[in-house]
């Protein structure tokens, strides 16, 4: 679509909204989100889908949004964190309200079947050129950020206040939330008095809407363990130190850390996903290199995990052998808190999703494993912004039924497989994220 299509649109749509400004009741807003999503953001959806980019390179989908935000009526700036974009929608007094979305897609080549996949391809920062695909839903938290600005700049009679629309690099690198805070985000544009996100879920139906009153994703942490060898012919191992043999050594130990050393109530995860070494059937490396995951539920179990792990490996290193000028060498390159919900803020904003969607379409929140979220930057203790970060279904209820009948297992986030219902999800986000803004911030 053009940008004078589009602006011509968005003036009747505008005109449409303002002419039932006095949405007091959900079903109203209801009617308005449903409304703008078949006039408008149907067609963004499926561009963003289309076209995603990887990690802190998120050019062409920043530009996208801040003239998206730009056109609702908002001050933009860019390049915040690199390819960062902050909105800002004023109304009178009032708090100042943080709204997230994270807009990276991931190196992964799309095999949904959706006549509207992506083919896109990139160069990463590695200078590799990889696939590029929405495997885990971005594409419908940036449209539903769009939709959520478009219709909040149209009923200004309803709130009152400040919001801070935050369009994040990098969520899958978990960076950018971080790189967005260590370049002023708070003194930039003002200190939040509230922050809130949400997620698509693919494991949660279509129309709910869930959020813990506590822990609701894991921490994260990115380990390399670079393990050097002293290279030799296969056939005569006993010359050399076989990187191989000792990661190999390193991978089984490190599953000893959450059977023997944290307690068994504690939650962790210690995930070896990628081991490298060697170019040739007979000839013992110089190196080896490991890439992990590691997951908590609380940051005194998380710092456990990351010093024991390099306990272990450097340990084994020295067990083998390697001299003490070649030690196993154990970085944490990438890393997110815990994500909590602030209790308080919690309880009165799932309250308000029971009123808006009904007590069936507000189920308990439940940890699917052990995600993890960098929306934790933004609401860090040591910030003092209460947080609420919540799920909204993505799956429609028949495909979790043809799936218990012996059908196709519903796609988890991050496959090639990866689709959720467009329509269903950026809706039901999009009134989600209305009706906190209407709670916390009333017309005066």
């Amino acid at each position: 679509m053009n940008f004078m299509h589009k602006a011509a649109l968005s003036l009747t749509l505008g005109t449409a909204l303002l002419a039932t400004s006095a949405m007091a009741d959900s079903g109203e807003v209801a009617a308005a989100v449903e409304a703008d999503y078949d006039a408008y953001l149907d067609e963004l959806f499926v561009h963003f889908h289309q076209n995603p980019e990887l990690s802190f390179l998120e050019t062409k989908t920043a530009a996208r949004m801040a003239n998206e935000l730009r056109g609702a009526g908002l001050e933009v700036t860019e390049n915040v964190g690199g390819t960062g974009v902050v909105g800002i929608l004023r109304n009178g007094d009032g708090p100042l309200i943080l709204l997230r979305a994270d807009m990276d897609g991931l190196p992964v080549e799309e095999k949904s079947g959706l006549d509207y996949a992506s083919t896109a391809k990139q160069v990463g920062q590695d200078g590799e050129e990889y696939f590029v695909m929405h495997a885990c839903g971005h594409d419908v938290h940036i449209t539903s950020m769009v939709g959520t600005a478009r219709l909040l700049a149209s009923m200004k009679d309803q709130w009152s206040g400040t919001l801070m629309f935050v369009v994040q690099p990098a969520e899958e690198r978990v960076g950018g939330a971080k790189a967005m805070m260590e370049d002023g985000l708070y003194e930039r544009f003002g200190k939040p008095d509230y922050a809130i996100a949400f997620h698509v879920a693919s494991v949660l139906p279509t129309g709910t809407v869930s959020a813990s009153e506590g822990i609701q994703y894991s921490s994260a942490d990115s380990v390399d363990i670079m393990v050097p060898g002293i290279g030799a012919h296969g056939a005569s191992p006993h010359a050399g130190r076989d990187p191989v043999y000792i990661g190999s050594q390193i991978v089984t130990a490190l599953q000893s850390i959450i059977s023997r050393e944290v307690m068994p109530l504690s939650p962790g995860v210690i995930t070896v996903g990628s081991f490298h070494s060697g170019t040739k059937h007979n000839i013992i490396s110089d190196r080896a290199d490991l890439q992990l995951t590691v997951r908590a539920n609380d940051e005194r179990v998380r710092e456990q995990l990351l010093a024991t792990i390099e306990r272990v490996a450097v340990g084994i290193g020295k067990a083998h052998g390697l001299p003490d000028d070649m030690p196993v060498e154990v970085t944490v390159s990438e890393g997110t808190p815990v994500t909590y919900n602030d209790p308080e803020l919690a309880k009165r904003l799932n309250g308000v999703m029971r009123e808006t969607f009904g007590e069936e379409a507000t189920p308990p929140f439940r940890q699917q494993g052990m995600g993890a979220e960098d929306f934790a930057y933004f609401v860090a203790e040591d910030t003092g912004v209460p947080g609420y970060y919540f799920a909204v279904g993505g799956t429609p209820q028949a495909a979790f039924e043809a799936a218990a009948n012996g059908g196709p297992a519903v796609p988890s986030h991050h496959s090639p497989l990866f689709k959720i219902a467009p329509r269903e999800s950026v809706t039901t986000g999009t009134r989600a994220m209305i009706a906190a803004v209407l709670d916390l911030a009333p017309s005066e």
